[in-house]
């Protein structure tokens, strides 16, 4: 059975699409109209009752959270390279830095910058700096080299990639504040597999 990917345009899902490309897999896509509610229907409840994306069909069943998903697309295309397979703490590591995305960083600039109806006034600038709190920490701390993880590419550099794109679409990115995050989202974008990505859910490079 044929990987398929549920995913919406853009939204953090991406990640899971760039994984797919950069594994080399064999995928079909099936995207789901968030602004449509399309995640609501009963038919895409059936395939992940959260009613949110990305999930990812395999032939044993679904999967959800990009988390997950990236970690399981390493792990079936060892081929590929996108994670340290034989270091259960380097995978382990590369997996904290994900959930750190996940957990902290997403929740927070998804509120500051797709609230419905969206935030205003200090209420919108309380929350785009507590969001850009978490970039700093990434640009400061976290950020290990010229990819995520030190100087191998992983998912994990897909992954942060969906959300330096969406501050940098917003004017929020920087680069004096944030040279390396802005170095390494140039560096995720000219990736071939990356322009792949981008083309395919019909997004721009940014």
């Amino acid at each position: 059975m044929m990987l398929k990917l549920y995913y919406s345009p853009g939204a953090c899902a991406l990640a899971s699409h760039i994984a797919l490309e950069e594994a080399g897999a064999e995928f079909e896509l099936d995207k789901i109209d968030l602004k449509q509610g399309q995640q609501k229907t009963p038919e895409y409840l059936a395939v992940n009752p959260a009613g949110v994306t990305p999930a990812l069909r395999t032939d044993q069943g679904v999967l959800t959270q990009n988390l997950v998903i990236m970690g399981y697309i390493a792990q079936t295309h060892p081929e590929a390279r996108l994670a340290n397979l034989d270091s259960s703490f380097e995978f382990g590591r590369m997996q904290a830095f994900n959930g750190f995305l996940a957990s902290s960083l997403h929740p927070l600039i998804g509120r500051a910058l797709f609230s419905r109806p969206p935030l205003e006034g200090e209420a919108k600038d309380a929350a785009v700096e507590a969001a850009m709190a978490k970039y700093a920490l990434v640009e400061d701390s976290l950020l290990q080299g010229p990819w995520a993880m030190g100087e191998d590419h992983t998912v994990a550099d897909g992954y942060l990639y969906v959300f330096t794109r969406w501050v940098r679409q917003a004017g929020l990115l920087d680069p004096a504040r944030y040279p390396k995050l802005n170095a390494h989202l140039e560096r995720v974008q000219a990736r071939p597999a990356v322009q792949r990505a981008l083309a395919s859910e019909g997004i721009e490079a940014v």
